[in-house]
């Protein structure tokens, strides 16, 4: 088994148990749980044993997959929007965590807004994706709705969470975001199956 799967349901267990243990003693049992797991991802990840830690306190109630929503964009060339990420894991398509009291398809559009200025509507579904935990992407599985959205209005801005934003033929990308890539293909061949192009394998 993959330790990062492992660290995975050792930390859910700890975590929920911590909020509906009743018993004092069985508090104190989930609590060494999460911090054998807090200390595991600090030596894996390299990430101090304390950050690790108000991750996890930052989050309460039965654990559960960390949702986003992506919004895939294309001009007329076929070249898809993406945005340089200022924490240095390379392109990424406009995306964010879903927020209470809002649909993945709303923080698409959200989120594009928020990090490129320009405004989208939703055209199709891409895909859901799902992105075990590991020492790249980090210590929790995600679950990505990718939705293939085009520009109503407005002129690209770049915002505080990036170092440029610019359109990209799909194939000449040399730094994914973890998963983007795949996330990029599969909106890809959508895109050009509508305009019955020759998709990235032809």
């Amino acid at each position: 088994m993959d330790i990062f799967f492992l660290l995975e349901e050792l930390q859910g267990i700890a975590r929920t148990g911590l909020n509906y243990a009743e018993n004092e003693y069985d508090r104190e049992r989930y609590q060494h749980l999460l911090n054998i797991a807090a200390r595991s991802y600090a030596d894996l990840l390299e990430i101090p044993q304390n950050e690790i830690q108000e991750r996890f306190r930052q989050e309460l109630g039965s654990i559960t997959p960390k949702v986003g929503a992506d919004a895939a964009i294309f001009n007329q060339r076929g070249e898809i929007l993406l945005m340089e990420r200022i924490d240095g894991t390379g392109w990424c398509l406009p995306c964010g965590w879903v927020e209470p009291n809002e649909r993945p398809v709303d923080t698409a559009i959200r989120e594009t807004r928020e990090e490129t200025g320009l405004e989208v509507e939703f055209r199709q579904l891409v895909g859901v994706f799902t992105r075990m935990p590991n020492a790249v992407s980090g210590p929790h599985t995600t679950i990505a709705v990718v939705h293939l959205c085009e520009v109503i209005r407005g002129e690209l801005r770049l915002s505080h969470e990036g170092l440029d934003l610019r359109y990209w033929s799909v194939e000449q990308v040399k730094t994914w975001h973890p998963n983007h890539d795949k996330y990029a293909s599969a909106a890809y061949r959508m895109w050009a199956s509508d305009r019955r192009l020759p998709s990235l394998s032809d």
